[in-house]
């Protein structure tokens, strides 16, 4: 196997948003670990929030997307210049060759669980608003699509979902899909669980 370059890194989570708060909050030992305060829980245990994650808005052209997995992946995008990275990229090599690839377990399930909270008792039908956003907000593909539309980028786009084991599985994928011809993989592992 050819060795990679590995141009551009972020990361978001309960510790902090971008590398320098992951770095400063692992060398104060601080941790992310925070009381359960998730709607709807009444769960004596501790989870991690990232903090702000309800203040991100998408633009209104991509509000259709509007879930809090999606939120996530936007905040991660605007970390450490890492957007602007892309950009950059999608002027040099052209939108239809940067891909995205994403390792997850996890869809927009909570957009799931309230419009489920609302179906109708009789019918068993899920409220009208929710059924054609749900491909937006809850598919297993709705966060590489968003990623896509929010770049502007064309390139081939893949989600694995298999639990932890995406993580690797993204990587050996984007191997694969540079060896093919893809100029920029744009990675990543992105999980929200409630």
């Amino acid at each position: 196997m050819t060795p990679l370059y590995f141009g551009h890194a972020t990361l978001v989570s309960s510790i902090g948003h971008g590398r320098q708060a992951h770095l400063s909050a692992l060398q104060e030992r601080q941790s992310g670990l925070q009381p359960c305060d998730f709607e709807g829980r009444n769960l004596p245990t501790y989870m991690g929030r990232v903090k702000g994650l309800e203040e991100v808005s998408l633009k209104s052209s991509l509000s259709h997307f509007s879930c809090r997995n999606n939120q996530l992946a936007l905040l991660g995008l605007q970390q450490d210049g890492f957007e602007n990275k892309i950009v950059e990229a999608r002027r040099q090599y052209g939108a239809h060759r940067i891909g995205v690839l994403i390792g997850t377990s996890t869809a927009g399930i909570l957009e799931t669980e309230h419009a489920y909270q609302q179906k109708n008792p009789d019918t068993g039908r899920l409220p009208a608003s929710f059924v054609p956003r749900g491909r937006y907000t809850q598919d297993a593909f709705s966060v590489a699509h968003f990623v896509r539309a929010y770049l502007e980028i064309t390139g081939p786009a893949v989600v694995i979902s298999t639990a932890c084991s995406s993580s690797a599985k993204v990587f050996a994928t984007a191997s694969r899909y540079i060896e093919a011809g893809l100029d920029i993989p744009r990675c990543c592992r992105k999980d929200f669980r409630a």
